[in-house]
């Protein structure tokens, strides 16, 4: 395990990332590289108080997030991921242990792995895990800038305020 899960059981959220990038990887926490806008987002969007640096990446437990990748064994840019990397029965398995109150794909290219179709739109999906509601917002990554969009992230904060008790 690259970087390690950051989980518990009945978080509110659990935000699901494809696979660790090379910074993340030297670093030893999520979303380490310079031109990721995660830890922006989060906190633009009300999902954290303050903006949290990738170092402090354990602290988002006190805020009910939780954070893991669907491929725990290799890092990189998606295109250098095998696909047996990926271990989706893990991650459900997860999942149903922990049930937290919504889990959220923060790629396509995670989103299509779970889901295993190519058509990915961003938002809440049709589909459910076990009950637990399922999300897509766009990657942060620097290398998806341009795809990036906060409206589907602002819809999961949104969500979160209607699922929680």
């Amino acid at each position: 395990m690259i970087v390690p899960d950051v989980l518990a059981d009945g978080l509110a959220l659990v935000l699901c990332g494809t696979a660790p990038s090379r910074a993340s990887m030297e670093a030893q926490a999520y979303y380490a590289h310079p031109g990721n806008i995660f830890w922006k987002t989060l906190f633009e969007v009300g999902l954290t108080p303050r903006r949290l640096a990738p170092h402090e990446y354990a602290l988002v437990l006190a805020y009910g997030i939780g954070l893991t990748d669907l491929n725990k064994t290799e890092w990189g840019a998606d295109a250098e991921l095998t696909p047996a990397g990926f271990d989706v029965a893990g991650f459900v398995e997860k999942m149903r242990r922990l049930r937290p109150g919504l889990i959220a794909f923060d790629s396509k290219c995670a989103a299509r792995s779970y889901f295993g179709r190519s058509t990915i739109r961003y938002g809440r999906q049709a589909e459910m895990l076990d009950g637990i509601p399922l999300f897509v917002v766009p990657s942060t990554s620097g290398r998806a800038r341009r795809y990036f969009e906060i409206g589907p992230w602002r819809e999961l904060e949104a969500a979160l305020g209607r699922i929680q008790p």
